[in-house]
Parts: structure tokens; sequence; C-alpha cells
């Protein structure tokens, strides 16, 4: 056995006097070219859970055998890159403190870098890097030493699907003909299904563990697919299945609902189950969670405009001579939810911000709520709420601060800043984490601020950056009911996502790459453009590649 842990529990000191445990009686093994996948929600211990078998913390209890001279490779959320030295330079650096010749690290680098497909960027700094690319580098950083043990801890999070397909393929790769054995902790459950084991964490303690085929054993014969009716939208059939009393989950998949029940509707047709269905079941069993989405008082708008509140004409955004958005036109109505997909790089951060008018665009026509956005952003920006990627919170200040700034910044004061604090702070479960400096908050609750400090002055538009990036399946699940809320009460809803599932909430989806737009369409639209696939990933994959390919655009 390469690494085996033994009832490890740790307790963190907290303040007050108050402390906090984060493991609890934990045990499990890896072994030589085996993949194992450390799987829960946020704050359930994953991370610290790595950092102990590292040796960067040390457990309050239990026991961590390794092998005899067990190497260990520790690839964690935020890996270390230089971003003012190039791809070669970070690597040399990594292999001069891991104490790796100069002749080895050649050989080694060269090997590592032509299976991540980035020899040609050798020279290319870390910090004009895609997303992915950094990921890739970080991998290869930590690999570069030859670990037995390579631990990672979420390494895919931010990461577009074709660049997380390449990363697993290259660590099924190095765990098959190296015999390293890897324990990887991970939010997307497909990943889950890729490993030899899992456990299940919730709030420090195993609550499942074994091979994924056990794991989906447990929700056999509970999933079955539930197509709308004639005249029903895909989004209010999911809304009335998710508020039947004995819902475990509900979720788009190819323009149907897979529903997961223990009591299925009759007649209806079970379909293999998921190890994210079992996940669903296990965690409402641990701790069953409220549904409802809190409405503040507010009424739906039954009958909605349908006018284009945004207008994009011929769009385009230049860094110097580098063309980052290129001749892209879309529009949104009200009361839309919209989907901006791409790979890392493919210019959807620049569009956002051009629409949010922290940019301005190069040429081309943009207008927000009605305003031009080249003349007057200014204008339109009290009707904009946006959520950036790194989340545009102050670490220093309390979550009650922040509030407090973010209304000033919008003139919310006085007793109307009372009541929607009260609101807002019931709305988003903040009320336990009010004092806490954001910086110290777990990723979820940190979210929610996020998301509280962007809807707080009630905008008609709300522009999110891949806002469900690093989340579980639980938080993702409540983030899409309260979009669809949202939706019901006319607010238009922009988003970028990675999760490709997720793209099937939405009205329309817009694909670019390279900064060109490349599909527009509906869900399904965009389905059908899949070569030989069905699901919205197969789909993106598929138009992404044929573009590279052949070089098509919309």
């Amino acid at each position: 056995m390469l690494c085996t842990a033994f009832g490890i529990s740790k307790i963190f000191p907290g303040k007050g006097g108050v402390a906090f445990q984060a493991l609890k009686d934990v045990s499990l093994s890896v072994q030589r070219g085996s993949l194992t996948a450390l799987v829960g929600p946020d704050g359930a211990g994953k991370t610290t859970m790595l950092r102990i078998i590292a040796g960067l913390l040390s457990a309050t209890s239990g026991t961590i055998r390794l092998g005899s001279q067990c190497r260990i490779g520790y690839m964690p959320q935020k890996f270390g890159l230089y971003e003012d030295l190039t791809v070669r330079e970070n690597i040399e650096l990594h292999a001069d403190l891991r104490h790796v010749s100069s002749a080895e690290q050649r050989s080694r680098s060269k090997t590592l870098l032509a299976m991540c497909g980035m020899l040609p960027f050798t020279e290319r700094l870390a910090g004009k890097l895609s997303g992915g690319m950094k990921q890739k580098l970080g991998l290869v950083c930590t690999l570069i030493a030859t670990p037995d043990l390579l631990l990672l801890d979420e390494p895919t999070v931010g990461v577009d699907p074709l660049s997380r397909k390449e990363l697993w393929e290259i660590i099924a790769k190095l765990s098959a003909n190296k015999g390293m054995g890897v324990l990887v902790s991970t939010a997307y459950m497909d990943e889950a299904e890729r490993a030899d084991a899992i456990l299940l964490l919730f709030e420090g303690r195993t609550i499942a563990s074994g091979s994924p085929a056990a794991i989906r054993e447990k929700t056999k014969g509970m999933s079955v697919h539930i197509m709308p009716q004639a005249g029903q939208t895909l989004r209010a059939l999911l809304e009335t299945l998710e508020a039947r009393s004995d819902c475990i989950d509900a979720v788009p998949e190819s323009g149907m609902i897979r529903y997961v029940s223990q009591r299925l509707p009759e007649g209806a047709n079970p379909v293999q189950s998921r190890v994210e269905d079992s996940f669903m079941w296990l965690l409402q069993a641990s701790c069953p969670r409220e549904r409802a989405v809190a409405s503040n008082g507010e009424q739906r708008i039954e009958s909605l405009s349908r006018e284009a509140i945004i207008r994009t004409e011929h769009v385009f955004r230049y860094f110097g001579d580098f063309a980052a958005v290129r001749d892209v036109s879309f529009s949104v109505a009200q009361g839309e939810v919209f989907g901006l997909l791409g790979p890392n790089g493919a210019g959807k951060t620049t569009t956002f911000r051009m629409l949010c008018g922290l940019l301005p665009p190069s040429k081309g026509s943009l207008r927000v709520a009605g305003i031009d956005m080249r003349r007057s952003p200014a204008s339109a920006r009290k009707k904009i709420g946006y959520v950036a990627q790194k989340f545009s919170l102050y670490g220093q200040l309390t979550v009650r601060e922040n509030l407090s700034f973010f209304a000033g910044t919008y003139g919310i004061r006085g007793s109307a800043f009372r009541k929607r604090l009260e609101a807002v702070v019931q709305d988003f479960s903040l009320e336990p984490w009010l004092d806490r400096a954001a910086d110290h908050l777990p990723g979820g609750v940190k979210r929610n601020l996020a998301m509280a400090v962007g809807l707080f002055h009630e905008p008609a538009i709300l522009f999110l950056d891949e806002p469900t990036s690093g989340a579980d399946p639980l938080s993702r699940r409540a983030f899409w009911r309260r979009i669809a809320h949202l939706a019901a009460l006319g607010v238009t809803t922009v988003v970028t996502t990675h999760f490709m599932e997720e793209a099937e909430y939405c009205d329309h989806i817009l694909i670019q790459d390279a900064g060109q737009a490349l599909a527009f369409g509906t869900p399904s639209e965009i389905r059908a453009r899949a070569e030989g696939g069905q699901t919205m990933e197969d789909a993106f994959i598929s138009i992404v590649l044929s573009a590279r390919r052949h070089g098509d655009k919309l």
C-alpha cells in the first residue's frame, strides 16, 4: 500500500475558545497505480485531509503510513506559479527546489510538456497563459520530481471542458504507465466516476466509500428521465419536480429532467444511476436542506416584454494588436437567462467587462438597458449587478462591512439600507457570518456574499462570471433555483460557466472561442450540432474543435 490513513481527526482552535473539528475519524488508502477521489461539499474537510497527508498539517489524532521512500507531489488549489517567469523558468525553479539534476530536468520537462501539449509555449510568461494551461503547467511542476504519490486539490476548478478532458487524460496515463498513486479532491461528479475508489466526506466525516459502481448501487432504480409536456418549459417542469416531497434531485439533462426519487412516477423506466445521484441522496440523508428560495415579498411577473434589454452588434475589443473579442453580435431579452460559453481565453470575461461598462469596446455597438455603453456606461451601472470570477470583495472587511460599503456606492443608506440588509442576510443565510472577515469565510459562504453584494441594489440585469466554479452539486442546485426565481421576477441574467450541464438552465447560449462567436441558439439547437454525442458537453467540444480545424464562425 502506498499510503494509508487511520482514524484521522483534526481540530482547529477557534475564536472565543470555540474549536472547529474539520475531520472526524477519517480513514483511506491509496494503492500504487490507482486513483482515489475525495468528494464532498464546501467545508467537508477535503483540503485538510490532503494537507495532512502532504505533511503540511499535523493531525490531532490518527496515523498516516507511507510506503518506504514514498515521494509526494502536492498541487494545491492555488498553485504557486510565478507569473513573471516563463513556462521553462517556472519548471526549472521547481526542479531546483526538488533537487532534480539538470539532465533529468531537461528530459522530464520535455516529456511532460509534450504530454500536456505545451512544448510550443516554453518561453511564454506564465501570466499570459489561459486558465487551463496554467493548471497544466502547475501539474508539470508538481510532476518534475516524479512523485510516487500525487495529491491534487481540485485541479480542474475554473478549467473549461476541453482542458479538463486533457488534464484527466494526462493523470490517467501517468497513473497507469508510471504506477503512481493519485489522491484527488473534486467538485465534479463525472471526475469521481473515473476513480478506482471514492471517499465521500460531509462535515468532516465519511458518509460513504467504495468503488464508483458501489456508490452508484445506492441509488439503483431511483433515476429517470422526464420530458416536459406540450407547452411546458423545462424550467417549469424542474420547478414542479423540485417541489415534490419525495424529490432527491432534479436537474436538466439533454433537454429532459433527470429526476431521482425513491418513489418514481408510475410507469417510469429507470435509467442507469450516476455517482452524482448517490451523492445527492447521501447528502440529503445526512443533512436535509430547505429547497425554497426566499422571495422577499416580491411578485412573479407573469408577462415579460421580451424586448432586447442587451444588444451587441459587431463588437470588437483590441489590446494592442491582439483582438480579444472579434465581431460578436447577440441580443438578450428581459427576464432571459443567457449563457456565454467558451474555453479559457475565449474572450468571455472581456465581453462581460464591456457589457458592464468596465471596459470600452474598440468598435461596434453595445447597448444595455437602452443605454449606449460606449458613451454613457456610468448611467447603466445602477441597473447592473456584477459578480466577478474572483469575487470583488474586500477581504479585511466583515460581511456586514462589505454589504454596507457596496450599498453606499449605490446610494442605499438609512432605513432603506437596514431593510435591504435584513432581506439579503436572510435570503443568503449570512446571519452567522456577519462579523467574520471575508477572507476567512468558507468558499460557499464567500460565494453567497458575492451574490448578495451583486443583488443588493436590486438590479434589472445580473452578470455572473463563472459563479459556480469550485462549487459542489448541492451549492450549484441552490444557485440555479435562485436564478430561476430571479428570472420569474423579470431579472435578466447573463452567466458564464464551465459546467456544461448548467447551460441547460439557460434560454439561449452563445459559444465563443478565440474571441469569435461560433454558435448561438437554445440548448436543444446547440445540442443538435454535436457530432456523435447528445450532451451539452459533447456539443461544446464538437463545435469548438470543428471551428479550430476548419475556421468555422457564426
